[in-house]
């Protein structure tokens, strides 16, 4: 194969799945020192996709550490979760809008960090993704019109991942820029 389709084919598989790396930890927890068995991004994708529910955690105010489970859909590399506005959670986010997010496994690790948004007009097509996604994955859903123009409805964009289905051996670390 020539050089140039090689570069390209590398340059598109790496704007699709980001590139994992291995988190710092300290020496005893046997993390490997080489890349060799890392876990690739459509694991994360994979089961954010499918879990039925995801942890959410917000900062209050003043500093209080808030952890709520919560419904949502995992679409294009982001977490859509609403509620009402009068939530702990929906408070804390408009204050501060740092967010963890991990699943219920601790065997099977998922674990985010980011940001999360209040949407204020997501745009019909989105709109109509987040209808009928919530409608096949939990049996029920708001017309696209009500997430075209509700309160309490967050886009949660990760920016660091870690991951993890045999600790220490595939241990995972994903830095994401904010495009992703």
């Amino acid at each position: 194969m020539p050089a140039a389709r090689r570069s390209s084919k590398k340059t598109q598989l790496h704007r699709s799945e980001p590139a994992g790396t291995r988190p710092r930890m300290p020496p005893g927890y046997g993390v490997p020192k080489h890349n060799k068995g890392l876990l690739p991004w459509s694991h994360v994708d994979d089961r954010m996709t499918k879990a039925r529910q995801y942890w959410v955690c917000t900062v209050s105010p003043d500093g209080r550490p808030h952890s709520t489970p919560v419904d949502g859909l995992w679409i294009d590399g982001r977490l859509y979760c609403g509620g009402s506005p009068l939530t702990r959670r929906h408070r804390n986010l408009i204050a501060n809008p740092s967010v963890c997010v991990h699943l219920e496994s601790a065997t099977d690790v998922i674990i985010l960090h980011g940001e999360a948004r209040e949407l204020r007009a997501p745009g019909r097509a989105l709109a109509a993704r987040l209808a009928e996604g919530t409608r096949e994955k939990y049996g029920y859903a708001m017309r696209p019109e009500y997430y075209e123009k509700a309160e309490g409805v967050f886009e949660f964009r990760p920016r660091v991942v870690l991951a993890w289905s045999h600790f220490p051996k595939d241990v995972t670390r994903w830095q994401l820029r904010n495009d992703v």
